[in-house]
């Protein structure tokens, strides 16, 4: 449930000043109500008001900034006190600890979120169109060809070094090959 900023500091206000929880709203668990208070008592304590209120745009966590949290919970400091100390979720700092014994350091790395464009075009910035003069058109067309020719160069290469690499194996193959039947010759006599 996603509680309004005036809800969160109107609980944390009566749960300090009387020292006793307020009511439970409806369908929630009174014992995760009653955490979420002492977590929410907790982060305003340490950081002021302004942590309870819902950011319009989240902050971008640095990899590196990841990797300070996540070394203060490897030695030995609870997980809750690290995400009240940073001001983050503590779910969140589970799913960084999470994917760091995983993957390392490399899945602290932000990566591309969603599913891949099926049209590749989609993902190009779209460009001005201008019109061209004679020449830049002439040397447009002039740069795509070279460029095609270039592509297919580099094609050839690449075919004739995997040829080139299969005739050596079936080379290296034959020689192999025939120096064990000289062996088993010489054994033989």
């Amino acid at each position: 449930m996603r509680y309004s900023y005036e809800f969160k500091l109107e609980c944390v206000q009566f749960y300090k000043e009387t020292g006793t929880y307020p009511p439970t709203p409806e369908k929630v668990k009174q014992h995760s109500f009653r955490y979420k208070i002492r977590e929410w008592t907790r982060m305003y304590d340490k950081h002021g008001p302004n942590i309870l209120k819902h950011s319009n745009e989240n902050y971008k966590w640095t990899p590196d900034a990841k990797l300070v949290l996540i070394n203060q919970y490897l030695t030995g400091k609870s997980m809750t006190s690290v995400a009240i100390d940073a001001g983050i979720d503590k779910g969140l700092l589970y799913s960084w600890i999470r994917k760091y014994e995983e993957l390392g350091y490399n899945g602290l790395v932000e990566s591309k979120k969603g599913r891949k464009c099926k049209n590749p075009d989609m993902n190009k910035k779209t460009i001005v169109q201008r019109d061209l003069n004679e020449t830049e058109l002439e040397e447009l067309i002039r740069l795509r060809a070279e460029n095609e020719y270039i592509k297919a160069e580099i094609e050839v290469l690449k075919k004739s070094i995997a040829l080139r690499k299969e005739k050596e194996a079936a080379h290296l193959k034959a020689k192999k090959q025939r120096s064990s039947k000289n062996l088993e010759s010489k054994d033989t006599n």
